[in-house]
């Protein structure tokens, strides 16, 4: 029996309006959904696929309102897809490794799998209260052998096909965590989690060589049409590609060169995007980590002591832009490559990087701030070569570097130039000579993929003294986690369980090593989108389902993934087509994307400094307070949600007062989706007397319906017009991304329906209302479903046909049109929409206050453009 067929079901009864009861109703509906399975994800060539996904959460341990914004507009996409014929893909999961399991395990001694696996039985009960429409049978975690074992055969996939390397590199390194961080997980030269100083280390790691695609990804960005452009153009940045000019500089004989040198002209490579101002140039510049820089410092104490500070100092590109630009000079001289006897100090300077480039630049401090900050510090020569066209001949730089257009200055053969010329003129000269030659280099690095950590993919390697290192055999995947360790030593407890690491050698059977290192946690969440077209499969995927079900159609995240995440994942998505997981189709995983805005609440604070939640707050006589001691407290700006700030409310406690519907409703209502939403009690309150209404709407009217005829009585029309223009501008507002404007419509909708009374007939009533309860379905669904139940309609909302707007009732009976007189506004006039021109000219002249304009001149002439304006020419 369903619901809707059961007597006890409080929407039917005898008798006047009565009130909805949120959790009693939202409970019922979704044991339904769950009992006729609904959401299950079907393959059917007959339909169009439809793949919605909303980036997978990790299980920290609660969800609040914020996660429910995100999951809510997927679901809507979703319920609204399902409904208009297409066979739907809703999938969740969990994005379960990572380092909050671990500093869990060592603050409350728990093991980092059961605290993870309670995390997600929690959070799961939580989303479930929200009714959305998921196909909770394709659950993943990544935390389980069965996703991270498929994980590990893509690795050794990857490695076959070329696309896996390990090498010595510099590595930020947090000394608290004892783990490789990325760059964008150091903040202010701090480790993200630990607070602690970051070091710059040298350590063998594994790399995926998504440099090698660089060009590629750059490209597919064109494609990605349905994307937004800030996103595309972060990814663009973030790839960075850049033409310029590889060139040798030779050093000067000199007794304190290091070895390193040759003393035989191999001199220092640099790269530059800008050989335009070759003759501005003032110093050489080597990052800390240069090998030269490296060599010298071997030999002076002075130079080694610069680059082990310059080594804890910022990591970034953005933390070096603003950091104090410090430098040691080596004493070494390089020949400028253009004018004899001219020699520039090489300089080992902090702004530099290693890993863009060759490690080394020559400095030309007046088009260059970075450079010019230097020079002004140590007191190098700043020479401009570059000027503004209509600059005067003895332009000069002072506290701001010049990298505006112009033409060159001071620079020999290259004077009266644009730079472009320059630019061209310069490497030609350099090419010619054997010193150098055009390059295009990338921003972008090697993906580094070791992490020191324990709560994360093993790496499929074993290492041999002997034979090296060599891909764990497949017969052994999944390679398992041991569950239980110890945290009472700092660093990765799987290097101090020899009964885990020790291996027989694959190739020799001598004993060997297993790799201790894991993987990234960006690796679990590049791929998870191709293992839920098929999550229970024995190999990473079923290639003929990730035919079917790829690409998501539609995307749904935070903008703060903009670079690593989807960059990574449009990696992964190559890489598996070049091992046969995926076809070719599916370079771009992602056809559309959207980020939404996150939810805003005020900040509390006790006096003592603790934060406190909105429930441990309340209003008394005007101040707000702490709950408990009745305390005044500070209240701060209304920020993102956030566990660290407390400002974050529980989803339970809404679904328990007001129901889940109503916080969807707040959720999607208040801005548009991109834009970020302020949570408030006063919001969801009038969420909830919203949901009142449209019950009493069709509670009150139910009974007296019936299955009557249409008349075609005026008020009947009227409120079918109102019904069919709902429905299409709510399908254009959902297809569109503005859930917000889509609610407007339902609330002017229900206004309609409330307006007409019993003139318009019930039969344009029962319209009326069964159109609202399947518009309302994606935003509402357990009152959708509660209406149509109450509307005695068999089956259930979610599996209901979308309503169809018909042309004809869209179609307005008359129209206004601006009258001007001798080209000014006069008047308006309202004639029939099939009124002929001569009509139309009459009304327009019938008008009386285009009569009084006229003023008793006869007209010459009027101009009727139909469905526009009414021209009248005296």
């Amino acid at each position: 029996m369903s619901p809707a067929d059961d007597a006890s079901n409080p929407g039917r009864h005898e008798g006047g309006p009565s009130r909805y009861d949120a959790a009693a109703v939202e409970a019922r509906w979704r044991a339904a959904w769950d009992e006729a399975g609904c959401f299950r994800a079907s393959r059917d060539d007959a339909r169009q696929k439809y793949y919605v996904l909303e980036m997978f959460p990790y299980p920290s341990g609660r969800i609040h309102i914020g996660h429910v914004r995100n999951y809510a507009m997927g679901d809507v996409i979703a319920r609204y897809k399902r409904a208009t014929g297409f066979t739907v893909l809703h999938p969740m999961g969990w994005d379960a490794f990572g380092m909050p399991a671990e500093n869990a395990a060592m603050e409350r001694g728990v093991e980092p799998a059961g605290w993870t696996r309670e995390n997600i039985a929690v959070m799961k009960d939580q989303l479930a209260l929200m009714g959305l429409s998921l196909d909770w049978s394709r659950e993943i975690a990544t935390c389980e052998p069965d996703y991270y074992g498929q994980q590990q055969a893509l690795f050794l996939d990857m490695m076959e096909a070329g696309l896996v390397a390990r090498r010595a590199s510099m590595v930020n390194w947090d000394p608290v965590d004892n783990t490789v961080l990325a760059n964008e997980q150091v903040i202010d030269g701090r480790g993200w989690r630990s607070g602690a100083l970051v070091e710059r280390r040298e350590l063998t790691q594994w790399f995926f060589r998504i440099s090698d695609m660089a060009d590629e990804l750059l490209e597919g960005l064109d494609s990605l049409e349905k994307w937004p452009e800030k996103v595309r153009a972060m990814q663009r940045n973030w790839i960075g590609r850049s033409e310029g000019l590889e060139l040798r500089f030779d050093l000067t004989p000199d007794a304190r060169a290091p070895e390193w040198t040759g003393r035989d002209g191999r001199g220092v490579e640099v790269y530059t995007t800008r050989p335009d101002t070759i003759f501005g140039a003032g110093f050489l510049g080597l990052s800390p980590d240069h090998p030269l820089a490296k060599a010298i410092a071997a030999q002076n104490q002075e130079v080694a002591a610069f680059c082990e500070e310059a080594r804890r100092g910022g990591t970034t590109e953005a933390a070096l832009e603003t950091a104090e630009k410090t430098g040691v000079d080596t004493g070494l001289r390089a020949r400028h490559p253009f004018v004899d006897g001219r020699e520039l100090p090489v300089w080992i300077a902090n702004f530099i990087l290693m890993d863009y480039g060759s490690g080394a630049i020559f400095g030309c401090a007046a088009h260059d701030q970075r450079d010019l900050d230097f020079a002004r510090k140590y007191g190098l020569d700043v020479l401009p070569v570059v000027a503004p066209s209509d600059a005067d001949e003895d332009f000069t730089v002072d506290a701001e570097a010049y990298t505006g257009p112009g033409r060159l200055i001071n620079s020999r053969f290259l004077d009266g130039m644009t730079i472009e010329e320059a630019k061209a003129e310069v490497i030609s000269r350099i090419a010619a000579t054997g010193r150098g030659r055009a390059r295009v280099n990338y921003r972008l690095r090697d993906w580094g993929v070791s992490r020191q950590r324990y709560w994360g993919c093993p790496i499929p390697v074993i290492h041999c003294a002997t034979c090296g290192v060599l891909p764990a055999p497949r017969e052994n995947l999944p390679i398992r986690l041991p569950e239980k360790v110890s945290f009472d030593q700092p660093g990765n407890p799987l290097d101090r369980m020899p009964e885990w690491t020790r291996v027989a050698c694959p190739a020799c059977g001598a004993e060997a090593r297993r790799e201790t290192d894991t993987m990234d946690t960006f690796v679990d969440s590049s791929w998870y989108f191709a293992r839920f077209t098929a999550p229970h499969a024995e190999t990473p995927t079923d290639r003929d389902e990730a035919g079917y079900w790829m690409n998501v159609d539609q995307y749904i995240g935070g903008v703060e993934h903009a670079i690593l995440h989807l960059l990574y994942a449009r990696f992964f998505a190559r890489a598996m087509i070049r091992t046969g997981w995926l076809p070719a189709t599916c370079a771009e995983p992602f056809d559309a994307l959207f980020t939404q805005g996150m939810v805003c609440h005020e900040t509390y604070r006790a006096a003592d400094g603790r934060w406190l939640t909105p429930e441990e707050v309340e209003r008394r006589d005007g101040a707000t307070v702490e709950r408990a001691t009745g305390a005044e407290v500070s209240v701060g700006p209304s920020i993102k949600m956030s566990k660290s700030k407390k400002n974050v409310v529980s989803p339970e406690a809404i679904v328990a007062t007001h129901g889940a519907d109503a916080a969807r409703w707040l959720m999607l209502s208040d801005s548009p989706p991109e834009r970020d939403v302020e949570w408030t009690a006063s919001g969801v309150e009038g969420a909830a007397r919203h949901i009142q209404r449209v019950w009493r709407l069709v509670d009150g009217a139910a009974d007296a319906l019936g299955q009557a005829a249409f008349i075609g009585a005026d008020a009947e029309i009227s409120l079918r017009r109102a019904t069919h223009r709902a429905i299409a501008g709510v399908t254009a507002d959902i297809e569109s991304f503005a859930f917000n404007k889509a609610i407007a419509r339902l609330y002017e909708f229900a206004a309609a329906i409330g307006q007409s009374g019993e003139a318009a007939g019930p039969a344009a009533r029962r319209e009326a209302l069964e159109t609202l309860a399947l518009l309302h379905m994606p935003f509402t669904p357990h009152l959708a479903e509660e209406m149509r139940a109450r509307l005695g309609l068999g089956g259930l909302a979610a599996e209901a046909p979308w309503p169809q707007a018909d042309p004809t009732l869209l179609r307005a009976d008359t129209l206004r049109l601006p009258v001007q007189v001798n080209g000014k506004r006069r008047g308006e006039i309202e004639v029939p929409t099939d009124a002929d021109p001569a009509a139309v000219e009459a009304a327009a002249l019938a008008d009386a206050d285009v009569h009084r304009a006229l003023a008793g001149a006869k007209p010459r002439k009027v101009i009727v453009v139909p469905g526009r304006i009414v021209n009248v020419v005296v």
